[in-house]
């Protein structure tokens, strides 16, 4: 039985990617969304998008909403919390989705990208969580709280280890907040996807030899076989935290990964050392970090077939407001 239906449901970064399309899903199911993230910009597009599929669903434009706030401020996200179940009469579904890439050595990247990663991510997922929960307890239909993890914090990625560290924190966080709160009424599920079609590639941030950084990340997260139609994805999430399960690993890939590093963590650590191996060196190019989309911009570093394959990827970041709202992304194919 469906309990989502109604509900007042608010998303952490939900004004792109993934976020957006969970919020999408719950509107369909005819709930009260407020949507939530940094970039007022990207929020009014993505209320523009929710309230038409609103309407087509026969839903007034207030089942939509936003609000500007930096999860990294646990005072904002308390405000935020409080305000919204003020104005939505109680909160009953919370899905932290708030979250960044980063990709390349870690040398390269250096600490402030695991500071920047946890602060975001962990720190962000922690605040919503923790400022969430009383007014989840309160829900007449039992409080849900999803936390978007990643197979990357079950498993140790290459050159993605800032992201696979705070992702491995909101885990223990997810599994050890649903043992805490089930005397309390509220299931948490924990969230873990493998690679899915977002269009994320060009929000995220590249150190080291930026261009093939991106030129291997994109083709990856778009290859149709190893990621997942991301609309698909937000329709298992939003059906799993609905349904209170404890934990959802999407992907085929992922699940084996996650299973294999479980039983043999030592044979799948070396064999990660090989695909270490194979990723771009630091370079030249380690001062800082460069968003996916000025490297697209001036040369995405991608081989015809590469940018052939990650065309679905790159498709998705148009639909789903990864792009600027003015200029849709043109991949470049200047190498043979």
């Amino acid at each position: 039985m469906e309990r989502i239906g109604g509900a007042s449901v608010l998303v952490t970064g939900g004004s792109r990617g993934l976020g957006l399309l969970l919020a999408r899903q719950c509107v369909e199911r005819g709930c009260a969304v407020t949507i939530v993230a940094r970039d007022e910009a990207e929020l009014d597009r993505a209320v523009a998008l929710l309230r038409r599929r609103a309407r087509a669903h026969g839903a007034p434009d207030s089942s939509v909403s936003s609000r500007v706030c930096d999860v990294r401020d646990r005072t904002a996200v308390r405000d935020l919390m409080a305000r919204t179940a003020e104005e939505r009469q109680g909160l009953d579904v919370v899905l932290a989705n708030a979250g960044i890439i980063q990709v390349g050595p870690a040398e390269a990247a250096g600490t402030e990208a695991f500071r920047a990663a946890m602060e975001t991510m962990f720190f962000g997922a922690l605040h919503t969580a923790m400022e969430a929960l009383p007014h989840l307890r309160r829900s007449p239909v039992g409080g849900r709280l999803g936390l978007i993890g990643s197979v990357g914090g079950l498993l140790p990625v290459p050159h993605l280890l800032p992201y696979s560290c705070a992702k491995a924190a909101i885990a223990a966080l997810a599994d050890g907040l649903r043992a805490e709160e089930s005397e309390h009424g509220v299931g948490v599920t924990a969230i873990h996807p493998g690679l899915m079609r977002t269009g994320s590639h060009l929000q995220a941030e590249f150190a080291g030899d930026a261009g093939r950084e991106y030129a291997w990340f994109s083709t990856l997260a778009g290859l149709p076989l190893l990621s997942m139609d991301a609309r698909r994805a937000a329709e298992r999430i939003v059906d799993a935290v609905d349904r209170g399960r404890p934990r959802l690993i999407l992907t085929p890939a992922a699940r084996l990964g996650a299973t294999a590093y479980g039983l043999a963590p030592s044979l799948v650590t070396r064999a990660n050392a090989l695909v270490g191996r194979l990723m771009p060196a630091a370079g030249r190019e380690t001062a800082g970090t460069v968003q996916g989309r000025r490297v697209a911009a001036r040369d995405d570093g991608r081989a015809r077939w590469q940018a052939t394959v990650s065309a679905l990827n790159d498709r998705a970041a148009e639909q789903l407001n990864e792009t600027d709202g003015h200029e849709a992304h043109r991949p470049t194919t200047r190498r043979p």
